[in-house]
């Protein structure tokens, strides 16, 4: 009897604790051992992060019997930062081809922020839909209904966008240089209030090719003020960044003072020659407005070239009405012989790519759509005038025709010693003005800007470890939290309890760019975690396709 009970009693706690379920983890992720670089510009620490669902909710160190989660990364020997913030990209149409972002989430980034002057949306009255590269056919109307389509198809990265000012233009006016009205002006006031309570974060202008030119100051304060209210910003690619770069600072100040906006400046750079060296005066002139009161501040790519077009070349005169009435002049010898003197010799208020660069070398092909033009990619104006037997005048004028009037062109214009000299001003954060790509299919083409693939890995590899000229610490704050705070967006940008949990984790000793001129289609290495939103994306450096990125909208979405 005493064995018949012993096997009952056994069999019963078998039964039992078979009965019980499995505790549920604390956590869902849980990154342990790693050296935390929490984006405020302190020092790095040793900490574990803790991650349930979409937020960070312990940061620091976890004992044993804490350390409860569905995954775990070691990150023993690898940094710990918070997802990078790309201030300045031109995604918009290459997410909606490839949501992965593969050559953006694999240099850490996890949140995009699109619409430089011509946003996706809105997309209405005059405004002509732009032949696109990739062959994406706008079936939206506005910025909200852009929003929607990209949400469809799924990101692995966040998404925000501007509102961009030559966009709301051609709504209006299409492709005219005229003025406009008072009642046009009303109206371009209203589609800007209609796109921040579709989410816009605020205003972005480009300044310095037609149909941007012509924003004048007016428009631009106009528009500003109607995003005032929404708690939008002012984002600028200035007027002019060779001899007329303080003007184009003044203007940019003026409008967000004129508007009560904040105002940050696209790629703060001297692009031009004859005034290299001069970055401290454009600093003092900023500095100076901030002393005031005034909110101004500015992003940069890491970069001593920049990245256009041909058409960048063509005098505003030769422009007026829009690509076909210029593709048109292109046809008349008398007109190219104007276009050509004018290139060499310059016209009044107007940003002379050729006048700010060394000479024709300075001037690379980057991408070409028809096979008879494909060994011009990677190649010099000056190559391709020799190999021609043509004047460089006559290259452009017959690539352009070739080309429908657009050829991606690289332009070396900047110095070494200006750009670190933006690079260690506090205010000065970090943008890519890339495009988000990958080395094959539609995505791979041509030989675009290496920003597109190395901006964060080359500031964190060359400016920090090899050169010294950032800390390590500095260097995250100008990727993350900078610029979290100039676009409204409080739940990200640190490494922190109650933030979302977007999480770059990359090995210091060994990040660097690889992504070259020659050969910009280039990974780069030592970024081996991404997380967004609290869901893995890149594992041990490959892309797991998981597409966890969301809709950041600015606050004034209704």
């Amino acid at each position: 009897m005493t064995r018949i009970y012993l096997l009952v009693v056994a069999v019963s706690l078998v039964v039992l604790c078979s009965c019980r379920k499995t505790p549920e983890p604390q956590f869902d992720l849980i990154i342990q051992n790693g050296n935390v670089v929490d984006g405020s510009g302190q020092l790095w620490f040793p900490a574990d992060v803790a991650i349930k669902g979409d937020t960070i909710v312990r940061v620091g160190r976890l004992e044993p019997g804490e350390r409860s989660a569905r995954h775990v990364i070691d990150a023993r020997g690898l940094t710990v930062a918070p997802g990078f913030i790309d201030i300045h990209s031109h995604s918009d149409h290459s997410l909606l081809i490839d949501g992965t972002a593969q050559s953006k989430i694999r240099q850490g980034v996890t949140t995009e922020v699109l619409g430089e002057a011509r946003s996706a949306g809105p997309l209405k009255g005059k405004a002509r839909k732009e032949p696109d590269p990739y062959g994406v056919e706008a079936d939206w109307s506005t910025l909200g209904e852009y929003f929607a389509r990209l949400q469809k198809g799924g990101t692995s990265v966040n998404v925000a966008s501007y509102v961009g000012a030559t966009q709301i233009r051609s709504c209006v006016l299409g492709d005219e240089g005229r003025a406009p009205t008072d009642a046009e002006i009303e109206e371009m006031k209203r589609l800007a209030a209609e796109a921040m309570r579709d989410g816009a974060l605020g205003l972005s202008s480009s300044l310095i090719v037609p149909p941007d030119t012509y924003l004048d100051t007016h428009q631009l304060v106009e528009m500003a003020a109607a995003v005032q209210p929404f708690g939008g910003i002012y984002s600028t690619h200035v007027r002019n960044e060779g001899e007329g770069i303080l003007d184009a600072i003044r203007e940019a100040i003026a409008i967000g003072e004129r508007a009560k906006v904040p105002v940050d400046v696209i790629h703060l750079k001297i692009a031009d020659k004859k005034l290299w060296g001069r970055m401290p005066e454009v600093i003092k002139l900023i500095e100076a407005a901030q002393a005031k009161g005034l909110h101004v501040t500015a992003n940069q790519y890491p970069y001593v070239a920049g990245q256009n077009n041909l058409n960048a070349l063509i005098p505003p005169w030769a422009m007026e009405g829009g690509r076909q009435q210029m593709l048109a002049r292109l046809d008349d010898p008398v007109q190219r012989a104007r276009m050509e003197k004018d290139i060499l010799s310059g016209v009044a208020h107007w940003f002379d790519h050729y006048l700010a660069m060394k000479g024709w070398e300075s001037c690379v092909v980057a991408e070409v759509q028809s096979a008879k033009n494909k060994p011009y990619e990677g190649k010099s104006i000056e190559e391709i005038s020799k190999t021609l037997g043509k004047k460089p005048a006559d290259v452009i004028f017959d690539l352009l025709k070739e080309e429908s009037g657009s050829v991606p062109a690289i332009y070396h214009l900047m110095s070494e010693g200006d750009v670190r000299t933006a690079l260690q001003t506090p205010w000065v954060s970090i943008g890519s003005d890339g495009t988000a790509v990958r080395p094959d299919g539609v995505l791979g083409k041509g030989k675009p800007h290496p920003r597109w693939y190395g901006t964060f890995p080359r500031v964190l590899g060359k400016y920090v470890r090899q050169e010294n000229v950032l800390a390590l610490e500095e260097a995250i704050r100008k990727m993350t939290s900078i610029n979290a705070a100039k676009l409204g967006i409080d739940d990200r940008g640190l490494v922190k309890a109650g933030k979302r949990a977007d999480i770059t984790i990359f090995d210091a000793d060994r990040i660097i760019d690889k992504a070259t001129f020659e050969n910009p289609h280039q990974y780069p290495e030592g970024i081996e975690f991404v997380i967004v939103n609290g869901v893995l994306v890149v594992e041990k450096g490959q892309h797991l396709g998981t597409k966890p990125g969301r809709i950041l909208y600015g606050k004034g979405r209704r």
